[in-house]
């Protein structure tokens, strides 16, 4: 799954940041990214610290850039972009003082073309994270929100297995977006999840699946009432309607969605039903359950949260990886740029 990645890496090089330049898994990968010359590297945080850090870990960094937000040259021209990026949500010293936070130092980084990409998590939360990346790089065009996916990897007895799940980190659930002055609904709920079933599955097709998407529920075809099941079932409709070239159906129970009997019996004539390989979840609770069931039980490699919708690549991390997870993130991430 990572041939292509490799491939965009050799062709382009490419600049990754990470945020937190002296914990011990970043600079364990990043050793390694550039000992196998796959990108170049900026960490950002205390250069004396970092260095330490790398010298007790055993770690070569020699190859990285190491900037500290404290002393930092062009700081001034950075925050200038800050208040001018935010018009006039934050003052220039609100500005200044979030820069001094390597979240925030490190995405205007990436905002500033200093680099490509970043990824950060090992000890921020997922929304110290995101909120930078909001604010600063923004959704690109036609994006209305900001998701994610996990891409789940393991070797089966039948060869590779390979399937995206969504979302299942950033949206908590789905609400209409409504304008304050008239009442007019101007984003349905649905209309958000279908985007995410549709990012979910470019994403998909990124790495090598040729998505057939489920919009998942605990009713399939009208056979559950109530909770998330109108949701599920406005959301594919939608998706049909803005992308008419994705084989999407739903909604549909994940016995359905992965067994050609159960699909075909519950959802006949579905060319997705039993054969799905992109998952969509109506709500966090039920994907972040469903992902880490999959990686615990079922010995999947979980690669993400992939951050979907943004101008640039930004992802993050589990405050519980490991470097190896930290090394294919970043190839991940750097790859995406």
């Amino acid at each position: 799954m990572f041939t292509k990645l490799f491939d965009a890496l050799k062709a382009t090089r490419r600049t990754i940041v990470f945020t937190e330049g002296p914990d011990a898994r970043i600079l364990e990968a990043a050793s390694r990214l550039m000992r196998e010359d796959l990108m170049d590297v900026i960490l950002v945080g205390n250069v004396s610290e970092v260095n330490s850090a790398a010298e007790v870990g055993g770690f070569d960094i020699s190859k990285a850039t190491i900037i500290d937000p404290a002393t930092y040259e062009a700081m001034d021209e950075m925050v200038a972009a800050m208040v001018e990026l935010r018009k006039g949500k934050m003052t220039e010293e609100e500005c200044r003082a979030n820069l001094a936070k390597s979240n925030y130092f490190g995405t205007m980084l990436v905002k500033m073309g200093k680099a490509d990409a970043l990824l950060g998590g090992a000890t921020y939360s997922t929304a110290d994270t995101v909120r930078p990346a909001l604010q600063l790089i923004k959704t690109r065009k036609g994006a209305h929100l900001v998701s994610s996916c996990f891409i789940l990897f393991r070797e089966g007895k039948d060869g590779p297995e390979t399937y995206c799940m969504g979302d299942c980190a950033i949206n908590i659930s789905y609400e209409d977006t409504v304008d304050k002055a008239t009442g007019e609904v101007t984003f349905s709920a649905a209309q958000k999840l279908a985007e995410v079933a549709i990012e979910s599955a470019r994403t998909a097709e990124f790495f090598g699946i040729d998505p057939k998407v489920a919009v998942l529920s605990f009713s399939t075809k009208g056979s559950g009432k109530g909770a998330t099941v109108p949701l599920s079932q406005a959301a594919t409709a939608a998706a049909k309607e803005m992308a008419p070239e994705l084989a999407i159906d739903g909604e549909m129970q994940f016995d359905a969605a992965v067994s050609p009997v159960v699909g075909q019996l519950k959802f006949p004539g579905s060319k997705v039903a039993g054969y799905a390989n992109t998952f969509i979840f109506p709500n966090i609770e039920a994907g972040n359950i469903g992902y880490k069931i999959a990686q615990r039980l079922g010995s999947f490699e979980a690669y993400g949260p992939i951050l979907q919708g943004l101008n640039a690549p930004i992802n993050d991390l589990s405050r519980g990886c490991n470097a190896e997870e930290v090394y294919k993130m970043a190839i991940i991430t750097a790859g995406m740029a």
